[in-house]
């Protein structure tokens, strides 16, 4: 294992692996342990009680984050003539059609979202195999195939955050940034959880949360109890 720096020692000796945190006091550690020269991103980790291999056990969604991400989105749209026009307006980075899927066959893919109108799916289809695998593929169950484009870019652009859970039954995302004030990142997290509670899927078993972490760009992940992240908690 190689040997932690003088500052990330001192984070990691500054939290107790073994202690699960009540969500103000994680908040607080992954805030003041997040010393790098750029502004960290705060993250979540949430492992849950799924097998996302079976159908009825997939965990996927969108929440619009109370305080926003504090990143620059970049957004790509597909559409046509009236529709084009709606998502420029609502300040869309690249807005096209065959020129666009063009692009992105190209390997032009420097986009955070995708979005796309109905009539442009037999269009975006082609690109599968390119957007897929980067999680860009538009979805009407996350909203980003859908005939209202400018709500959609002004969603993505205000704070949205789409979550899908990986094979080990595990959903990681952005929540916010570590200048971000405590109740702010505090905020930002029990809506993401809440999104995930809402979103349990017929087939979950047992246990549906089973661990939530957060922890910064740069530093140590800090174990969060569960149930002070919950809505009625």
């Amino acid at each position: 294992m190689a040997k932690l720096g003088k500052r990330l020692k001192a984070a990691h000796e500054a939290i107790d692996n073994k202690k699960n945190y009540a969500i103000s006091e994680a908040v607080a550690l992954v805030k003041d342990n997040a010393n790098a020269k750029f502004d960290e991103t705060v993250e979540i980790a949430m492992n849950l009680g799924v097998d996302p291999r079976h159908a009825d056990q997939m965990v996927r969604g969108v929440v619009t984050l109370p305080n926003g991400t504090g990143r620059d989105m970049r957004v790509a749209v597909f559409a046509r003539d009236a529709k084009a026009d709606e998502a420029k307006a609502a300040g869309a980075d690249v807005v096209g059609a065959e020129d666009l899927m063009e692009s992105m066959q190209g390997g032009d893919l420097n986009y955070d979202r995708v979005i796309a109108t109905p009539d442009m799916m037999a269009l975006v289809g082609r690109l599968g195999k390119v957007l897929g695998p980067r999680g860009l593929m538009p979805n009407p169950r996350v909203g980003t195939v859908t005939p209202d484009v400018a709500q959609a870019v002004k969603d993505a652009k205000g704070g949205s955050v789409e979550f899908r859970v990986e094979k080990a039954g595990v959903i990681h995302a952005g929540v916010g940034k570590a200048s971000f004030t405590a109740d702010a990142l505090e905020g930002n997290i029990k809506a993401f959880v809440d999104a995930v509670m809402k979103a349990k899927p017929a087939g979950a078993k047992g246990t549906y949360l089973k661990r939530v972490a957060i922890t910064s760009t740069m530093g140590p992940g800090v174990k969060v109890e569960t149930a002070s992240v919950l809505s009625e908690g």
